[in-house]
């Protein structure tokens, strides 16, 4: 960049002529009316109808894409799809995002919260740091996790507004079965990524009416195998 001599302006160098300007000057009313244009706006406003939500009273639909509190989601089967890989966490601007993996093959009898090696054993979303960008479920790479349209997040403690896993995860739909449990017979973690496992099969109804019997959704999921019922996810 040129540097002017002390005292001159751009316009007083050698050779630059006189600067003009592209926008025609105001004559008339216009003139007259120029310092106090900039209230027109305000004016304009004043002059306007109120409209007053009625809100909580009257809730107004969000946008389908809206950005609203985050979920954990499931397989058909009933499966964790959080694989704990934390790149959620990384990929976080406002460092909101706290996640501890633990291993499947940790726990007893072939269980599995998740589908392949790991699972998210702690999740945690501080919606006090939350900018709600979206970033966390642009970098999850099994679709774990999403945005909901809910938007009403105020708690009276900031320890209430600290969202643990259970608070996240999705609720288990009618023919889910509750994790932990082994996984499809014959599969592995790649055929849960592309989709392939639609329902509980029969091995793992008889798994959990086994070790847990009083399982709530046992019941469910048994009618699901017998109807061979493809289970939403």
């Amino acid at each position: 960049m040129t540097e002017t001599p002390q005292g001159q302006t751009p316009n007083q160098l050698p050779g630059v002529g006189q600067y003009q300007s592209v926008i025609p000057a105001s004559t008339g009313i216009k003139k007259v009316l120029a310092p106090v244009a900039g209230f027109g706006v305000t004016l304009n406003s004043f002059f306007s109808p109120t409209v007053t939500e009625q809100y909580p009273f009257e809730k107004v639909p969000t946008k389908p894409r809206y950005h609203g509190r985050h979920q954990l989601n499931r397989y058909p089967d009933g499966l964790e799809k959080c694989i704990g890989c934390e790149l959620c966490a990384w990929a976080c601007p406002a460092d909101a995002i706290y996640v501890e993996a633990a291993s499947n093959a940790d726990l007893p009898d072939g269980e599995h919260v998740s589908p392949g090696e790991r699972y998210g054993a702690v999740y945690q979303i501080n919606y006090l740091r939350c900018i709600f960008c979206g970033l966390c479920i642009e970098a999850c790479p099994t679709r774990a996790l999403t945005m909901t349209n809910e938007y009403e997040l105020a708690g009276p403690t900031r320890e209430e507004l600290i969202f643990e896993k259970e608070d996240l995860l999705a609720p288990l739909r009618d023919g889910m079965l509750a994790a932990p449990h082994p996984m499809v017979e014959g599969t592995t973690d790649g055929d849960y990524y592309r989709g392939e496992v639609t329902r509980p099969t029969q091995a793992q109804v008889d798994w959990v009416a086994q070790n847990r019997p009083q399982d709530p959704t046992l019941e469910a999921a048994r009618k699901a195998v017998e109807s061979n019922k493809v289970v939403q996810p």
